[in-house]
């Protein structure tokens, strides 16, 4: 089975141009292709490691990637998927933020000798006549068909800018100039990149009379048609700063049983032998599938040190004796107790849990708290110092956060 056809089972491939010369292209390792990575946000997150993923399988099989960050076209912001403007930063921030995707993405692929390129768009884009960028591309694009393009449609009703109109012509000219300076043939995306994608293949047609190709990835959607990689608290984030190991490792984990098959075969290098024979799990016995889920995700995104303390960490919320070392641990002081005590609300307030203590009273209210497995039903519960002894007092939210509080001393 050749890298396309692997791609093809495990469900990555959404659509294409020329499914023909892409399948030999890839099968073959000649592709350069690549993906682009808007800096909008300080750290990447899931749904970049989908497009990570993608790379680093075609490189495995001989491919060239471009990570190409995107320092030029973040000035504009991409309106594909989105129900409003994106928030404008500064070129400062912009260059930070390339700065941390730069070591994320060194973890998933191998940039040496040759074998990737990582390049930045604010490097020509920023150089650009506009005048001569109507005349000499402008003149390529139909406001028609534009408008036609699903990440415009969407936003028609609600307001279009003319800054945001402009980042499909942004995008495709990356695609043109890349293929020129570095024979870059294949760019692939988001499913929701399609427009975009056949804009650059389309000004390399008409520009240069030659055939580029487009890809784009499944987006990672829950059985109910939601975007996987959210939480409450916001993204699932690849830095451990922002989303710790043992809360990745948990996600991941508590994923619900209609989806963890379709996230082995996107998201991991297990085998489809052997997630074809954990699809036949049924009931709790999926369970074995869930944690080899979390257990691959975060050794790919973290290490394989971080996912076995993960797992141990998630493994001993449900035996007496087990390590829990590795959760989350708040350790509070003689000063964060009054008269030697601390309500239920408090505490809370203290680990982190909630950001308010109205938020707190509600969760109790609402049956979301338990401490050391019992369920809390009043807001005024409080504990001693003799109370947090031991491994402390673990506290669990909702159906998937837990947290340990612990007394120093």
């Amino acid at each position: 089975m050749g890298v396309f056809e692997e791609l093809q089972e495990r469900g990555l491939i959404a659509q294409m141009t020329d499914e023909a010369e892409i399948r030999e292209l890839l099968n073959a390792g000649k592709a350069t292709f690549y993906i682009g990575f808007d800096a909008t946000a300080d750290s990447l997150h899931v749904g970049h490691f989908m497009a990570l993923n993608l790379m680093r399988r075609l490189q495995r099989a001989g491919n060239r990637p471009i990570a190409l960050l995107g320092g030029g076209t973040t000035m504009v912001g991409d309106p594909s998927g989105r129900t409003d403007m994106r928030q404008m930063l500064t070129q400062e921030k912009i260059q930070q933020n390339a700065e941390r995707f730069k070591v994320q993405m060194s973890k998933f692929i191998d940039f040496s000798d040759g074998k990737a390129l990582m390049l930045n768009n604010a490097d020509w884009l920023m150089k650009l006549n506009y005048i001569e960028l109507l005349r000499e591309v402008g003149a390529c694009f139909s406001v028609n068909n534009m408008l036609r393009a699903e990440c415009y449609k969407q936003r028609m009703e609600r307001g279009l800018s003319f800054l945001e109109f402009n980042y499909m012509i942004m995008q495709s000219y990356d695609f043109y100039h890349m293929f020129q300076e570095h024979h870059c043939v294949l760019e692939c995306g988001g499913d929701d990149q399609w427009s975009n994608i056949l804009g650059g293949t389309e000004l390399i047609r008409r520009k240069l009379g030659k055939n580029a190709y487009g890809m784009t990835i499944t987006l990672l959607l829950t059985s109910e048609g939601k975007k996987m990689g959210k939480t409450q608290a916001g993204a699932v984030w690849l830095d451990p700063e922002k989303t710790t190991p043992y809360d990745f490792y948990q996600y991941w984990r508590n994923v619900d049983d209609a989806d963890v098959i379709k996230c082995l075969k996107m998201l991991t290098d297990v085998s489809l032998e052997e997630i074809a024979e954990l699809a036949k799990l049924q009931g709790s016995e999926l369970n074995r599938a869930k944690e080899l889920l979390a257990f691959e995700l975060t050794r790919l995104v973290h290490s394989g040190e971080e996912a076995t303390r993960a797992q141990e960490a998630a493994r001993a919320l449900f035996s007496s004796g087990g390590d829990l070392s590795h959760m989350p641990t708040t350790t509070l002081t003689a000063g964060d107790l009054t008269d030697g005590a601390i309500t239920i609300v408090d505490l809370m307030m203290k680990c982190g849990l909630t950001p308010s203590k109205g938020e707190a009273r509600r969760l109790i209210q609402q049956g979301g708290v338990e401490v050391n497995g019992a369920r809390i039903k009043d807001s005024k519960v409080v504990y001693g110092t003799g109370d947090f002894s031991g491994e402390g007092l673990k506290i669990k939210k909702g159906k998937k956060i837990f947290h340990r509080a612990v007394i120093q001393g």
